[in-house]
């Protein structure tokens, strides 16, 4: 996906998605972090609107809400959710997100497999249901003061805006989910933990899984190995 490229509809040289802010009826997003593997966004998404009711057919997908307060809709039910908080969503599953709070919402997706067009809307209140991705005038070039996660840095790093902030680190073994908050939210970028099974490594949790930490915890102290270059996105939460 890094190497697509589109006009941004004004004459200008054509832009890569990895470099793009891309506009939508309900806001915007962009891309914070690639890998042949999995791809995470950052969306914006503006009061009283919502994002359609979509599926991605082969792609599972780790949502964080980092910020206010949003309607999560399925097909048959809906609920409410405050920020921090998070879901697995399976692919094939139907959603949309409503943003509820005075000023929007800020979310983070996680997508495994790599591929924006793995797109599938059901419905769409802005004349897209039969549309894929956005192109063209969609795109315009991304600035300083969007979050980039550089897969090779040196981490620990805080991320911090004014809504919001999340730590991108490198845990060193399996031991170190327990000593997180409990409370706390944490997504895989890359690795995970795993074990030994007929004598082939498993990982039990692939780029893209989110969780509690109490949660991950619990299945690290199972495991036998934290792959070698894990990284992991970790948001500050509180239990209900």
């Amino acid at each position: 996906m890094d190497g697509d490229r589109y006009s941004d509809g004004r004459g200008a040289r054509a832009i890569k998605l990895a470099d793009a802010v891309v506009k939508k009826p309900w806001g915007s997003e962009y891309l914070v972090f690639e890998s042949p593997e999995m791809a995470v966004w950052l969306l914006h998404i503006e009061e009283g609107l919502s994002t359609s009711l979509h599926c991605h057919p082969s792609k599972n997908t780790g949502y964080l809400l980092l910020s206010g307060e949003a309607e999560l809709g399925f097909i048959a039910d809906s609920k409410v959710i405050r920020a921090p908080n998070k879901q697995m969503l399976r692919r094939g599953l139907f959603h949309r997100t409503k943003a509820l709070s005075s000023g929007g919402v800020f979310v983070l997706e996680a997508e495994n497999p790599n591929d924006k067009a793995d797109l599938v809307r059901l419905s769409d209140s802005h004349g897209r249901g039969a549309l894929g991705y956005e192109s063209g005038s969609a795109f315009s070039a991304r600035g300083e003061k969007e979050f980039w996660i550089d897969p090779n840095g040196e981490f620990p790093v805080e991320y911090v805006h004014r809504d919001f902030s999340f730590v991108v680190e490198q845990p060193v073994d399996t031991a170190y989910f327990a000593k997180l908050d409990p409370a706390d939210i944490v997504m895989f970028l890359r690795g995970g933990v795993g074990k030994v099974v007929d004598g082939r490594r498993h990982l039990a949790t692939v780029p893209g899984d989110i969780g509690l930490a109490q949660v991950i915890a619990i299945v690290a102290s199972e495991m036998e190995f934290l792959d070698d270059h894990t990284l992991v996105l970790r948001v500050s939460g509180e239990l209900n």
